[in-house]
């Protein structure tokens, strides 16, 4: 029995006598993990080149970890059924066996309706007249979808089996054998042989990503694009394709892929200052981090054609165990309407249908200017010229295309921009440069390929490194101090705006990524509002760190007390803010009469801000709402309390509470959140909730709770992984 640790949260187990490989855990790009470690490799056999891989996944016990998805097993599949060839008729590789998931019952159950979903998208037509499609327009689609599914919309069961890890082993093929140990943690067993897979992420633990992408000192444009991703789902050292546009200084994404956090943080973009996302389509390479967004104190706009929106909300729906309509508990949504310019702030955004598995549009983006317009096309993803030609069929009894779609789509695809990106993947669903050649654009971006670029496709179209920018229209101002006004001006509500003006008064500096602001026992000589990047938190005694973006202001609480700092502050990015003196702040902030408020206020924030629950990208706005909507509670010690229909989160700020039932028993310590299953859906905690000692709490709302997506998202994951622990120690307890 062979085992490797593969990266954070993800390991292989394989039995070669068994025929077993096992990849144990799969979040976002594990495919390209296993690449990188030498799993996935070339190979031959009978004259025919494929991949070696895994044959089995095993899924992590909770869909959520660290607020990020553990169970995306799209790629790891769509590996093993066609780069290793295990369902391609006639292959080496194709023996009958299928790809095996296994896993908790629950989980296995939502990855296969997650599968189904990423294959299809949207089922029937009625599915998508209900999400805004006209019936006729369904009917073609409907008629291309099957074309693409080659004449049938098969479940997941037809390409996977099964395998459910219950109370005792699970039995693989050749005799290997799992069982669960706790919560997450598994061993497998073949002969004499044992091996232990922790699939747990730690405290502060990420998944990680599988390529460098450095750090990116970036401007923030009037109509620029950042290219933030010109591979696919199977390139190990680059980024899914994506880009990031600049709009008056606003951030948008186009897509969300695998690991867009470490995107943005290389490009020193918090997750506070994206303003918008644009989504294609549902396939994970462009899906699986919208995670990311969900960590942000509002919600962020979510632009797409009504069909796109639907079929993301029902696979983020499957993956979560969450109803569909929780979609815009978490998002804005501004859906967008097809084949016609959207006006989005002087932004105007055209989505163009585009034949696909899945529920799919490229964009074409243009502002005035001059003479005209500037324009930027995003394509991904679109079929080749040839697949499309061989898809029409005017007899709409068949599965096809029209000879006028075909006609319409081509015109489309050919519509010239400034600057336009495309999707050159090849194959039976994704682009051709060779289609592009006289294309009429200004400036053609070959992406979403894992290949290096033929001679031909140089002649055609350029690359795009990671961090680059085009520049359609340049700025001419500093959108940096607008935002630190409406930061300022927000924050000291009722405060003159010549008032503020003489904080604004100050220099915006520049740190390089991992250098400090302010060191742990260092007096704080100046306050640094953060304006763009990210800064972490670090205590020498503490594993807790915190993520501070865009609005928070370093420092403050110390330069007003005047006591040394009791952390460090370090820059995860380049980072901009404005560096304001404390004696001028001290003199503000009593001139304005706000001391005693933001001493009032100081204490608690600063509990809040070194919690799990809220020590993550909330902008001192938003600090300031918890904690003067927050009231204390007292216990003593014995005491009991009952959250039935209490629409609070409870806080321990100091003392330690007891979750019992019958011989379970859990702990709430310092920090630590409780009757978030009331909160989230109105389900009172089970079990006895009893202070252990002389207990503090802080009650927070629910209504502001769930008005701050970072701080839902949590709690989701916080219910669901005591769900689980409490479910499986009760089940244990009733049977021993």
């Amino acid at each position: 029995m062979r085992v490797v640790p593969v990266s954070t949260g993800i390991s292989w187990v394989e039995v070669p006598e068994a025929d077993v490989r096992v990849l144990c855990g799969c979040p976002a790009d594990s495919v390209k993990h296993l690449i990188k470690r030498g799993l996935i490799i070339p190979t031959e056999r009978a004259g025919v080149t494929f991949e070696t891989g895994p044959n089995v996944i095993l899924l992590s016990d909770v869909s959520l970890q660290n607020g990020a998805f553990c169970n995306l097993s799209e790629f790891p599949i769509l590996q093993m059924l066609y780069r290793q060839g295990m369902i391609i008729p006639g292959h080496p590789n194709c023996s009958g066996r299928k790809p095996l998931i296994m896993g908790l019952a629950q989980q296995v159950e939502a990855q296969m309706e997650y599968v189904m979903r990423g294959n299809y998208g949207l089922l029937c037509e009625d599915e998508m007249v209900v999400a805004g499609v006209p019936r006729d327009m369904a009917q073609e689609w409907m008629r291309m979808k099957l074309r693409f599914a080659f004449g049938a919309i098969r479940p997941p069961g037809d390409l996977l089996d099964t395998c459910v890890i219950g109370d005792g082993p699970a039995i693989l093929p050749g005799g290997v054998t799992v069982r669960r140990l706790e919560l997450n943690v598994f061993e497998f067993a073949y002969g004499d042989e044992t091996a232990v897979v922790d699939l747990n992420l730690g405290i502060g633990s990420t998944y990680e990503t599988p390529y460098h992408l450095g750090y990116h000192d970036l401007e923030r444009g009037y109509f620029s694009v950042v290219h933030s991703g010109e591979g696919d789902g199977w390139d190990p050292e680059r980024a899914a394709m994506s880009s990031i546009m600049m709009f008056q200084g606003k951030v948008y994404l186009i897509d969300a892929g695998p690991n867009i956090h470490g995107a943005l943080q290389a490009l020193g973009i918090g997750v506070q200052e994206v303003e918008g996302i644009f989504h294609t389509h549902c396939h994970d390479d462009h899906f699986c981090g919208l995670t990311t967004l969900f960590r942000a104190d509002h919600r962020i706009k979510y632009f797409a054609a009504s069909s796109v929106r639907a079929s993301v909300a029902k696979k983020l729906s499957a993956l979560t165990a969450l109803p569909e309509e929780s979609f815009g508990e978490y998002f804005e949504i501004c859906d967008l309407e097809m084949g016609v310019w959207n006006d989005i702030e002087g932004l105007e955004v055209k989505p163009i249908f585009s034949p696909h598995p899945v529920e799919t549009t490229v964009f074409h983006f243009r502002t005035p200017w001059e003479e005209g317009y500037r324009s930027y096309a995003h394509m991904a993803d679109i079929v080749s010229m040839d697949v499309l030609g061989q898809m029409v069929d005017d007899d709409e009894t068949r599965h096809g295309i029209s000879s006028e779609l075909m006609m319409q789509v081509k015109a489309d695809y050919l519509i010239p921009a400034d600057i336009k990106k495309l999707d050159i993947g090849g194959g039976l669903i994704h682009g051709c440069a060779e289609d592009f050649r006289d294309d009429a654009s200004g400036k053609i971006i070959l992406s979403h390929t894992a290949l290096a670029l033929t001679r031909a496709q140089k002649t055609i179209g350029s690359g795009a490194p990671f961090g680059t920018v085009d520049a359609l229209i340049p700025a001419h101002q500093e959108y940096r101090l607008r935002a630190a006004h409406g930061y300022l001006a927000a924050y000291f509500l009722g405060v003159p705006d010549h008032q503020i003006r003489i904080l604004l008064n100050h220099p915006v500096v520049t740190f390089n990524p991992e250098s400090i602001l302010l060191r742990e026992g260092s007096i704080c000589d100046d306050i640094h509002l953060i304006l763009t990047g990210l800064v972490e938190t670090i205590e020498s005694d503490s594993d807790h760190n915190a993520t501070l973006s865009a609005g928070a202001m370093v420092g403050e609480s110390y330069a007003l007390s005047g006591e040394p700092s009791l952390e460090t502050f370090r820059a995860l990015s380049f980072v901009k803010a404005l560096r304001i003196p404390a004696a001028l702040y001290r003199s503000f902030v009593e001139r304005n009469e706000m001391t005693e408020r933001i001493g009032r206020l100081s204490q608690l924030r600063n509990f809040f801000n070194h919690t799990w629950l809220f020590g993550e990208s909330l902008s001192n706005l938003t600090e300031v709402r918890i904690v003067e909507a927050s009231e204390p509670y007292y216990m003593a010690a014995g005491e009991v309390i009952d959250t039935s229909g209490q629409d609070y989160i409870y806080m321990v700020r100091d003392g330690l509470m007891e979750r019992r039932l019958g011989d379970v028993v859990e702990y709430c310590g310092i920090g630590e959140p409780f009757n978030e299953s009331e909160v989230l859906f109105g389900i009172p905690p089970t079990g006895v909730l009893k202070a252990q000692q002389r207990t503090e709490l802080l009650m927070v709302p629910g209504s502001v709770i769930r008005d701050i997506p970072v701080a839902r998202w949590k709690l989701l994951e916080l219910h669901q992984r005591r769900s689980r622990t409490f479910s499986a120690q009760s089940l244990e307890g009733a049977l021993s």
